[in-house]
């Protein structure tokens, strides 16, 4: 077999399983492939040694015939997740030459599985980010261009790194994290599948925290299927995570049939925003016709107070990092500032988080200690907290009327070039996340899916939202779009 690399993860399985291919094989396909699109600096920390080294393992391991669906498979490990003995820097400065003595739940569960770890991929500085531009690795490149167009692309952010991976080809899957959209905008913008489960499906132990009441780990995969794998081996309940749940996890695979009829797919009001570009408007009109020519209903509905989401979570998500990045200050671990003479302790601590965090992660922690501050507290942060609250009532009286899954744009537009929001007001970078954030707010399901090529050729993607805990039902769904809208579009190879 030729192209290993490009496999996704059920076909290699099967292929594994069937004795065609050895793990070594595939494993040493997608390492070639990483060394050489250096040019896209999606892997920022190569494990080639240890890669080779659980090859090997999951080879033997599947001879035996006691290998689950993820033993043998190559993937990338977003740089968020500690992985014992690897560098786990979550792209800033301030954590340079921090190599944990322990695994994160997530990636400990897929090398349980046999999963093989290529290296860790680039992202925003501590995922604080929509385009990977905050890395002080340096921007991760799309895979895409524009037309004949030479400008670099992002491939979104914060898990923009593995996405660009992912579409590369320079791995089978990737894990990513969600805060705001980091899973989905990502996946959109490079013409992949991307899926946040419902928060505390999977274990947050281990994975640097940006805002721990938003964040939540999941799988970046080339379409629906495979997803449905890696996401059944990422989940679980962790006891060491007090927000993981209790539940079983259902075989997400065995649940896609593409069967949907009868099922009632909402089309919110709300999202219709002022100055939606014609083409992004155009793939959900066809994203919905397609539901419904598989036999769902589709119904108007209303949110109506998705208008505060944004607001409410570009307050929310900085106050909670403010108190989480309190952490790292230079004394136990990371790198810390050169000190002159005389300086204390208060010094150390200033100098280092000066030179360590980026603008992005700086603007943040101030925004974040501004709304948690006494006089500010009740008139920012509670009032976000308080709309948070009606947020998600919004979300549980729609789904109360009977309505499975809600459709929507993934991103307002498709993918921007690399520098061209420098100049922007922060605020405009933040839209980026208009359509995502209210399924971290309220704790949902969300998945983004290839849909379509806007007339620059770039990638467009459709969200679809679904009911807490029902992963398996909304991956159906979009197993269904996916089948429908018939995506095959690849990046040509310039890199």
């Amino acid at each position: 077999m030729s192209d290993l690399n490009k496999l996704g993860l059920a076909e290699a399985r099967d292929a594994l399983r069937s004795g065609d291919v050895t793990s070594v094989e595939l494993t040493d396909a997608c390492l070639k492939a990483i060394d050489e699109a250096d040019a896209l600096n999606a892997f920022v920390h190569k494990t080639p040694e240890l890669a080779m080294e659980r090859a090997k393992a999951a080879d033997e391991r599947i001879q035996r015939g006691d290998a689950p669906s993820m033993c043998g498979l190559p993937i990338g490990i977003k740089d968020l997740f500690c992985t014992k003995g690897v560098p786990s820097q979550a792209a800033s400065k301030i954590l340079e030459g921090f190599k944990p003595e322990y695994e994160s739940t997530v990636s400990q569960q897929l090398a349980d599985a046999g999963a093989v770890m290529l290296g860790k991929l680039n992202m925003d500085e501590f995922a604080m980010g929509s385009s990977n531009e905050t890395s002080t690795y340096g921007n991760a490149v799309s895979p895409w261009r524009r037309g004949n167009d030479d400008a670099q692309l992002t491939p979104g952010g914060s898990s923009g790194g593995s996405a660009s991976a992912v579409a590369a080809d320079l791995c089978l899957a990737a894990t990513g994290t969600d805060t705001g959209g980091s899973i989905r905008q990502p996946a959109a913008f490079v013409g992949i599948t991307g899926i946040k489960p419902t928060y505390g499906r999977c274990s947050r132990w281990g994975i640097v925290a940006f805002a721990s009441s938003l964040d939540q780990a999941g799988p970046m995969t080339k379409n629906v299927r495979d997803a449905a794998i890696m996401l059944e081996t990422m989940c679980g309940h962790d006891p060491k995570d007090s927000t993981s749940a209790e539940l079983s996890v259902p075989n997400f695979e065995a649940m896609l049939t593409g069967d949907i009829k009868g099922k009632k797919i909402g089309i919110p009001k709300e999202y219709r925003m002022d100055g939606m570009p014609a083409e992004i408007e155009k793939l959900w009109a066809d994203g919905a016709a397609m539901l419904k020519a598989a036999g769902a209903e589709i119904v108007d509905i209303s949110l109506p107070h998705t208008k505060y989401a944004l607001p409410a979570y570009y307050v929310i998500a900085p106050a909670e990092a403010s108190s989480n990045l309190a952490r790292y200050d230079g004394v136990r671990y990371g790198r810390r500032a050169q000190l002159a003479q005389g300086d204390g302790i208060t010094e150390m601590y200033e100098k280092t988080r000066a030179e360590g965090f980026g603008p992005e992660v700086q603007r943040r922690v101030m925004v974040g200690t501004y709304v948690l501050s006494a006089g500010f507290y009740d008139a920012y942060y509670n009032r976000a907290r308080r709309v948070r609250t009606l947020i998600k009532k919004d979300f549980e009286d729609v789904f109360a009327a009977g309505i499975d899954a809600i459709l929507t744009p993934a991103t307002p537009s498709a993918a921007f070039g690399l520098g061209e929001m420098t100049e922007a007001d922060p605020v405009q970078m933040y839209l980026n996340d208009v359509f995502t954030v209210t399924v971290n707010l309220a704790g949902l399901p969300g998945i983004s899916v290839p849909a379509g090529l806007d007339a620059q050729g770039l990638p467009l993607g459709l969200q679809l939202i679904g009911r807490p805990w029902e992963e398996g039902d909304l991956l159906n769904t979009a197993y269904a779009l996916e089948n429908a809208a018939g995506f095959v579009a690849k990046p040509g190879k310039w890199w």
